[in-house]
């Protein structure tokens, strides 16, 4: 038996497929200027939660169930932003990710009590009397979970 196969049009027609325009700092071909960073594209999954300034850094609150167990798992380096802030939690897992993490656990004022850099994925972390862990796309020589100015 064979089927008919149905081809229906675009609803959005050929206006979708628009080209994006090069940044205007630096066009297409040619090299990034130093010391002007890429852009980073926050995760769809990762822009509706709020925001929090922390240790000189704007990150994401997990506040729901969902981003609280994902965390940061599955998105790119990119993607992840700044990096994100897990309230009432004194541990975490690294299962599903695709770069290291630094992690930060705090006390409940806030203040830092613990510093695991570059923790590999696959891993489980975690801290005593930690009250929230802020997780941080890992950088070269660990800089990222150093505080900001």
């Amino acid at each position: 038996m064979i089927l008919p196969i149905i081809v229906r049009p675009c609803l959005f027609g050929p206006a979708s497929e628009r080209p994006v325009a090069p940044s205007p700092s630096w066009r297409a071909g040619e090299s990034r200027p130093p010391g002007r960073p890429c852009p980073r594209v926050l995760a769809p999954r990762l822009q509706p939660l709020p925001r929090r300034r922390l240790l000189g850094r704007e990150v994401a609150v997990a506040t729901g169930a969902r981003s609280r167990l994902l965390g940061l798992a599955g998105l790119n380096r990119e993607e992840a932003g700044a990096g994100l802030l897990i309230p009432r939690c004194a541990s975490v897992h690294t299962v599903g990710m695709r770069f290291e993490l630094d992690l930060v656990f705090l006390g409940g004022e806030g203040r830092v009590l613990a510093i695991r850099a570059a923790v590999a994925p696959g891993r489980l972390a975690w801290h005593r009397g930690a009250a929230a862990v802020l997780e941080l796309p890992a950088t070269e020589g660990g800089e990222s979970a150093r505080p900001g100015p």
